[in-house]
């Protein structure tokens, strides 16, 4: 069974980026645009896991995550957070939202394949 993965970002190049690296590991692939795209799109799609920015237009990555923890049906997927902003008060609120990890721009694609090989492998 193929392992989804929802990449939310507004930059198309780290959506492109990230995108590639989790298909070339086995795992399929939906991007969305901000938050607001994101969730026009999980109705039809069956995700494992979630990447989002946090700053994003429209609906940024805390207030997905807050709208996905909320909601039975999404409030167990693993949410990762990629973000440029180093703000302890905000780190701090993604770990209080329940957000599984959170990781700092620049990245490697290492980093982000092993955070996501904590809570998803494209062979289960």
């Amino acid at each position: 069974m193929d392992r989804t993965i929802l990449v939310v970002d507004d930059s198309a190049t780290v959506r492109k980026f990230v995108s590639v690296s989790l298909s070339m590991q086995g795992f399929r692939v939906v991007t969305a645009e901000d938050g607001m795209d994101a969730l026009e799109k999980l109705p039809r799609e069956h995700v494992d896991l979630i990447i989002t920015d946090l700053n994003m237009p429209n609906m940024d990555g805390m207030e997905l995550a807050r709208t996905l923890r909320g909601n039975p049906v999404y409030h167990e997927v693993p949410i990762i957070i990629l973000t440029s902003l180093q703000d302890k008060a905000l780190k701090s609120e993604s770990e209080s939202l329940g957000i599984n990890s959170y990781l700092n721009k620049p990245f490697s694609l290492e980093k982000v394949q092993y955070e996501v090989s904590k809570y998803i492998s494209w062979a289960e």
